[in-house]
Parts: C-alpha cells; structure tokens; sequence
C-alpha cells in the first residue's frame, strides 16, 4: 500500500506509494571498518541504508492500519518486523512455500476458506506463528473496521477485501488450521488476495492485554502505534528487528536471527529521512547511497552517476485525477462534474502520447482505465490498449458546443455558468507540476479555465467542500494490498476509499460481478474485462500517463534488481547483498 490507502486519506498515501520502493536505498559498499572491500566478496557484516520518500517518516508500527497512517513507507516498515500472511510474487500469484500458510482450501461454495498454517514460521521468542495470532489480527481489523466515530481508530482498509461485511466468522480450529467463513460466495482469487491478503499476524500473547474489552484493547494499541521502542515489537516474524531509531532522521534495523526464511547478510539495514529529491540524488553523486532513485524531472541527468546501474519499471499502479462529486462541492461543481460529457470533453483534452514523450523523456505508458498495461498481469484488457477517447480538442469543444455552452471571453458558458475549476495538487514535484500546467493549457483549446493550486502534503487530506479537483501526484494509487485489481475500494458507491462521492449503478454491478463466483477462468477475466471498459468509457476519474520510476544500484550491490517486486512494492534486504 502505497499512497493513501483509505478513506478520504487514500490520496495522499498514494503520492508516496509509488516512492517507497523507488526511494529505496543502500549505503556505499564499504567494509565494517571503513575501508573499501574487494569486488566479489560477501559482506555478511555490511550496512544498508535505504532512503525514505522524500519529507516521508514511518508513523504507525502496528500492522493493522489506522485511516490516515495506511502509507507505503509504514506498509514497508511493518512487513520487515511482520510477515504478511501471503508472499505476493512479481508475477502476482501467491508463493505458498514463503508464506505463513502453505494452502488454503475452499468448500464448493465458495463460502468458506481453510488456511493451514506453515509450519516453517516462528515468532522470534521461538514461538510458532499459529492460527491463533491470525484470528486474532483479525479480530482487531473487524473491530476497529466498525461504523463507530468513537474507535481509538479506524482501519485504514475497510470496505476492501469485503472487510468487514463478507466476513462472518474467523476460528481458530487448531493451532494450525483458521476457518473463515463468509456470509455468502466468493471469487476466491479475489478474496484471498484481497481479504486474505491485507492480515499481517501479530503474536496474540504478546498484543492480547484486553481479551474480554475489544474497546480497551484497541485503546492499548493506538497508545502504542507510533511506539516502535516498546518491548512488545521486539517479537517479530519478520526478517529484521528495529534496534532504535532518532525521529525524524533514521530508523535502524537488525538481522532476526530466528526469522524462518532466507537470513539477511548484512548486519544493519538503516532508513533515513531525506528532505528532498536533489538532495538524494546528491547522495547518490557521492557514494553516500547505493540505492536509490532518481526522479523523473532528473532522468536526463542520470549521466552523472558512475558505478551505478539504472533501472526502469512500473510498479502496479495508476495516475488520475480526481473530480468531486460530493453534493457539498465548492460551488455545486459536482453539478458539472456528473455529466459524462463534461468528463469526456476534460478526457479529449489530455494529450497522452505528448505527456509521455515531452514530460516522462519517453518512459511512460498511456492509460486507458483502472489497470495499467505494466507491469504485465492476467488482468488488463488488451482491447485498451488505444484510447477510448483519444486527444482531440477540437472535438471537446464541439461535444461542449452541442450541449449548450459558448465561447465567451475565451471561456466557455452556458446560463450565466463558467466552465471552470481549480486543482489542487500536492507540491515538490517538479514533473506533476509541470503536468498540471500542461493539462491547464491543453484545456483552455477548449474553452475549459483551470486554476492550479499548489498545495503542500501536509495539508492534505483537504475537506470534501474545500476543493474541486485534486492531484496526489505521479502515483496516485498502487493495488497494495488489494492485488485483484476490481476496483471496489475505489469506485463503489460509499466504498471507503470513494472520498471524491463518485457513484454509478452498472459500475456497482459489474464490480460486485468481479467478487462473485465463477464457473470458468473465461466467465472470470470477461468480468473484469467489462468492467474496465465501462470504467474506461464512464471516467470515474481522469486517467493519466503512468510514468515509470527509476531503480538506482550500486554495482556492487547485488539482489536489489532481482528481487525487485513491482507487484508487491515490497523491499527484501534479506535477499541483498554486497560484494
């Protein structure tokens, strides 16, 4: 996750999704005393750091997110300390031999779901990772995923995953084996990516302090959320442990001895804050980082650094704008915004293939609809391949013209009403803002005035009566941790990561279609085929070019770019290492 993951905050986490794994980053190859090492040699002792997004700081430590803390920077963290209960591969299928459950079987209804627990895992007190801790982790998302404005928090991914209506019961039968049960059928693709696959366990006999007070236990929790030196973290499944952090500036992590899966060779994997791109890149200029990134207004200059391998590559995700369709939009904007033609007019105005080549230096992909075409998946509809509504502004203009509105003063008018907006975009891109100063001009061919509000992240998120469009930046969503790519948290009427008020009828149908139980892979992909191209056609948001993020490593960093996962947006330090 990304990028905001839910609620009215799912914008924001989205503009540092896509920067939490291409800020990753590694130190200068240098042996533990200070002096440089042989090329080829193992460094089992060696020290890792890796750059966070930029003016980005881990929040939020326990693995059950509150709203407003679902970032990818505290999805990154947390999965080093806690192992999500399903491995997600670059290829997005599930890995059962490197996941906490090694199967899951399901009853011919496709109501109820067995995970047998692997028995290869262990909580680092030599504990084994049971079903009882996996019930229990869920007991804490369902509680705190409660209609309740009086919850110490709220889970950042309700209304995902059918979390918490689908679910009716999760039992654990024996220390090995967890029931869950549904209140009605399911595709399981879907469910067990994104029901199953949003539970990263928590040892129950370390976090139970309140079995018999659900209200009290989830108190205990949001007291200690953001208090990564309290003992209770120290049990962990993960790969690393924290050893102790200075806020603000770095958190440093060591190996977990008894971790189950592949060991770490580096002795310390350290993240630090970074106040911003040029001052990373500079960093990377000097060996002071071996991994790292460079942003897309600096590819051109990627020249200037040597010893280091570039890597492209598009995590799973999408750019957009979005448009506020709330009743309480400033100015009743929603009013305008509910026309499809309106929509198609703002659509036909965006000149893709130009964005792509001028703005992204040609590494880019246009987009269509919800999924992207890159990374490559079994989900996206090659018939999106070209434009539903291709860049044509003379056209919008005249779709604008047949429905009414005129040409005055070189904005367009109908009744008395100016075809007019701001957008509100999140600063410290140098590549989003030009993008909204393109869109700006490219819209005024058409008679459309868009005024450009830069607003800084800490801001957001802003009130839903506080702005009419709103752009989060070049990564605006990644499918983290919803890996089936249906689209529910976002599009649905009332879903809670449908903050902008978007709502359609047939886009509810064929979403909750992509949920249902299949009885062939055909009848599965012509579901979320049909419903892409509706999304496609119906523009719940403004799609936008997907431009790729930019890997840096050192050459003497090895493992980095083969472990890269674009699908997970997960790091594995314990799969690196310096030679």
């Amino acid at each position: 996750m990304l990028t905001l993951k839910s609620g009215s905050t799912l914008v924001l986490l989205a503009a540092s999704l896509a920067a939490a794994l291409a800020g990753c980053g590694a130190s200068s190859a240098a042996a533990p005393g200070g002096g440089p090492r042989a090329q080829g040699a193992v460094h089992p002792h060696g020290t890792v750091v890796v750059a966070l997004p930029v003016q980005s700081s881990p929040n939020w430590y326990f693995p059950v997110y509150s709203a407003p803390d679902f970032t990818s920077t505290n999805e990154q963290i947390d999965a080093l300390m806690y192992k999500p209960l399903l491995d997600v591969t670059k290829n997005n299928t599930i890995n059962y031999g490197r996941s906490l459950v090694n199967h899951i079987t399901t009853n011919p209804g496709d109501t109820v779901f067995t995970l047998h627990m692997n028995p290869a895992y262990h909580w680092s007190n030599g504990k084994p990772v049971s079903a009882q801790d996996v019930a229990f982790t869920w007991n804490i998302m369902k509680a705190a995923s409660a209609n309740n404005p009086h919850l110490p928090f709220s889970y950042g991914g309700a209304g995902t995953g059918g979390v918490p209506t689908d679910w009716q019961s999760v039992t654990a039968v024996n220390a090995s084996t967890v029931r869950v049960t549904l209140t009605k059928g399911v595709n399981p693709d879907w469910f067990i990516r994104n029901g199953l696959g949003q539970i990263n366990p928590v040892p129950e006999a370390i976090w139970n302090r309140y079995p018999h007070n659900i209200g009290q236990e989830l108190k205990y929790i949001n007291g200690l959320a953001n208090s990564p030196r309290n003992a209770a973290y120290q049990v962990v499944d993960g790969p690393y442990k924290l050893q102790s952090y200075t806020p603000n500036q770095q958190w440093v992590f060591v190996p977990n001895a008894r971790y189950s899966g592949r060991k770490s060779s580096i002795a310390k994997l350290v993240f630090e804050y970074e106040t911003s791109s040029a001052s990373e890149f500079t960093a990377l200029k000097t060996g002071a980082v071996s991994v790292g990134y460079i942003p897309m207004s600096l590819w051109t200059s990627r020249q200037a650094l040597s010893g280091y391998t570039v890597t492209p590559g598009y995590q799973w995700g999408m750019t957009y704008l979005q448009l506020n369709f709330n009743s309480n939009a400033p100015g009743h904007i929603n009013q305008l915004f509910d026309n499809l033609y309106i929509r198609q007019a703002l659509d036909m105005g965006i000149n893709q293939p130009a964005i792509v080549k001028q703005l992204y230096h040609g590494q880019g992909i246009e987009a269509n609809g919800p999924v992207p075409s890159k990374p490559t998946t079994p989900f996206f509809d090659k018939a999106l391949n070209h434009l539903t509504y291709p860049y044509n502004p003379a056209a919008g203009k005249a779709l604008l013209e047949r429905h009414g509105w005129k040409m005055a003063h070189g904005v367009m008018t109908k009744n008395g009403q100016k075809l007019a907006f701001s957008i509100s975009y999140i600063t410290g891109s140098t590549t989003g803002t030009h993008l909204m100063e393109y869109l700006a001009t490219s819209w005024a061919k058409e008679g459309i005035k868009v005024s450009l509000l830069p607003t800084p992240g800490s801001q957001f998120p802003l009130p839903n009566n506080k702005w009419d469009a709103i752009f989060t930046g070049l990564t605006s969503w990644v499918y983290s941790p919803d890996f089936y790519p249906t689209g529910g948290g976002l599009f649905k009427t009332g879903s809670a990561l449908n903050f902008w008020g978007y709502s359609n009828s047939t886009m509810n149908r064929l979403v909750n279609l992509t949920y249902a139980p299949y009885t062939a892979q055909t009848q599965e992909q012509q579901r979320m085929d049909a419903y892409q191209v509706f999304a496609s056609k119906q523009l719940p948001l403004l799609f936008l070019p997907y431009g790729a993020s930019f890997y840096v490593s050192s050459n003497h960093l090895h493992g980095f770019r083969s472990s890269l996962n674009l699908i997970s947006g997960l790091i594995t330090p314990n799969y690196w290492s310096i030679r």
